[in-house]
């Protein structure tokens, strides 16, 4: 069975693993799978869990929060923000759930940070306008 190398990025770490006999992700348009000498391929790939098997294991799970996906000269390139790996499907689909729910919870403090920002910049300008 032919394989072929997964490469891993994320800001904080860099991952080569050898001999992968498929991987399956999801994009915008669904789920897709890839084997070796698969023809030059590109997506973004959604928030979720994507798997890959190496040959002659179980499957492996990756949990990405999206990134970018390149299959070229039998070689899958996957950049992200950051990544987790295992082989614990209800493991990684927690942390993932966490993750979620941790992002959520910085976006959302962002949101009133940029809101209480704004009313402080439209109070400032009306103070100066009274004052013109």
């Amino acid at each position: 069975m032919d394989t072929f190398t997964l490469h891993l990025h994320s800001a904080l770490r860099s991952e080569t693993l050898e001999g992968v006999a498929s991987f399956v992700g999801e994009d915008a348009s669904g789920s897709f799978g890839l084997q070796a000498r698969h023809e030059r391929f590109m997506t973004v790939l959604v928030f979720g869990l994507a798997r890959y098997r190496p040959r002659g294991q179980p499957w492996q799970y990756l949990a990405l929060p999206g990134g970018v996906l390149r299959f070229a000269d039998n070689r899958l390139t996957i950049a992200a923000r950051h990544y987790l790996r295992g082989t614990d499907y209800a493991g990684i689909s927690a942390e993932l759930t966490g993750q979620m729910l941790r992002e959520e919870q910085a976006l959302a403090g962002l949101k009133r940070n940029l809101e209480r920002l704004e009313t402080a910049l439209l109070r400032q300008l009306l103070e100066l306008n009274r004052g013109s």
